[in-house]
Parts: structure tokens; sequence; C-alpha cells
């Protein structure tokens, strides 16, 4: 993968900003082209309209078209600040489209955690599942919470042998190209089964220039998998997991594997997933 196009979401929510400067300097990196993505919440059950009244309605319309104004200009800004070649876009109709197709546009997006205690940063149901699921793009998605002070120097491979976990890794080749340290930790996918060894990995990606070792996740009777992968982040210093994201839809509602959920709803670090 080469990341010659990114794709950062932008929002109303105050994580907004960070996840520009973010992608910003990730663009710098890559000397890429940055689009920034604005979609935001287009929920009609939202409080302000079980009134009906056409006034609320109207003050509401009134409030986007500020807000996207706002974030408009705070990006070309930013852009401009940062000497990198930018793009706007504000899609019309339903959030969760809009972002898959212009998505399938980009080499990599930037996505960021839901904060449960930011209502702006609600855009949809399975906002980020269904965009990492039907984008066929990979994702990084920064957490919500704390600050990002370094990025793909201590990288963590969780690996489990299967398409998700190895198109994860091939995308995250670019990134992890100049990283101190790169180790290969091997998952089970089910219970009771074995994981697969990791030295086959870490020899392929020698032969792309980095050097990782390996090793294997602990087996704690009453400890999910997902549990333990968060532990293992914070115990080694980790600032960025490459993994594959598992999940298919059912009956209109996403149903993630239990280590991708686990991860998206309490991730600690900057996450590259790829379906």
């Amino acid at each position: 993968m080469n990341c010659k196009t990114l794709l950062v979401h932008l929002d109303d929510s105050t994580h907004s900003a960070a996840r520009t400067e973010f992608a910003l300097e990730l663009a710098s990196r890559h000397d890429a082209h940055l689009i920034g993505l604005y979609v935001v919440c287009q929920d009609l059950a939202q409080p302000m309209f079980l009134h009906g009244e056409r006034a609320l309605i109207a003050t509401r319309e009134t409030q986007h078209d500020a807000n996207l104004k706002g974030a408009q200009a705070r990006f070309l800004a930013a852009g401009e600040r940062a000497g990198r070649s930018v793009e706007w876009r504000a899609p019309e109709g339903p959030a969760i489209e809009a972002a898959i197709l212009h998505a399938r546009h980009a080499d990599l997006l930037i996505l960021g955690q839901d904060d449960p205690d930011d209502p702006s940063s609600y855009i949809a149901r399975h906002f980020i599942e269904d965009v990492l699921m039907a984008s066929g793009r990979p994702a990084i998605v920064l957490p919500y919470a704390g600050t990002i002070r370094s990025f793909a120097e201590n990288v963590l491979i969780a690996w489990d042998g299967g398409r998700e976990s190895a198109r994860a890794m091939a995308d995250a080749l670019p990134l992890i190209k100049r990283a101190k340290f790169v180790t290969v930790i091997t998952l089970q996918r089910h219970p009771g089964s074995e994981a697969p060894a990791g030295i086959d990995v870490a020899a392929w990606l020698d032969r792309h220039g980095i050097q990782a070792g390996f090793a294997a996740a602990p087996k704690v009777a009453g400890v999910p998998t997902g549990a333990l992968l968060l532990n293992t982040l914070a115990d080694r210093h980790i600032d960025l997991l490459v993994m594959g994201a598992y999940g298919h839809a059912r009956v209109q509602e996403r149903l993630l594997g239990g280590v991708t959920r686990t991860l998206l709803q309490s991730m600690t670090v900057p996450a590259l997933m790829s379906h």
C-alpha cells in the first residue's frame, strides 16, 4: 500500500482538531494529499426534532451551516499552516453511505473512537464499524482519551493467522518501516485453538526491511483475549497496534469479533485496522 491519499473524518466534536493535526503530520511523513471529509449526525430522532416544531428544525439547520463553515475554515487554515495539499469535502446524503463512498478513493483513513461524553462525536450507529467493514480500505482509529505523543515507533502486530490479520499487516508496511521496535504477538482466534507461530511473520517482515520480535499472548482462564491485548499495549508502551477487523452484518446489526469490539470500545493507543 502507498500512502499518497489520506482521508480524515471531521465532525463537530472536540476531537476533530486533534485528528486533523495527526492526519497532517502523517501526510507530511508520506508526502500525501489529505482529504477532510465532514460528516456529522443526521438522526432526525434526536430530541430537538421530537417536538415537531419548524422553528427548532430551522435553528438546527442554521447551526449546522455555521458548524460546517467553521470546520471548513479551520481545516483549510491548518492545511495551509502545515504546507500540505488538502481538500475539503462535505457530501450530502446518509452519513455512513457517504463516508464509505469517499473512503474508497483514499489509501488510508483516519477515524476517531466514539466519545460517550461528547454527543457531537456520535455520527450513526456502528459508524466506525461499517466504514471499516465496507470501505475496503485500512483505517487508523484514534482513541478519544489521552494525547498521542509518538506514533509507529513501538509497534505491536496482533497476528492470528486469519485473512484480516494478514491484510492489516500488509497495509501497515509503509507506516512501520521506520519503527524502532516491532513485535508480532500471536493470538488465538477461538478458545481451545492453537495460536499460529509468529516466527514466519517476523521472517516475512525482515524481507521487507523490518526487524521484528515475536511473542505469544498469555493464556489466562476467564480473561478475554481483547483484555489481554489491552494489558500488553500498556505494559510494552505501544504507540501503534496493527490488527485485523473481524465482523459481519446480520439483520441490519453489526456483529463484531470479540477482540475487535473490545479494542474499539476501550482502545488506549492508535490502531490500524483492516477487514
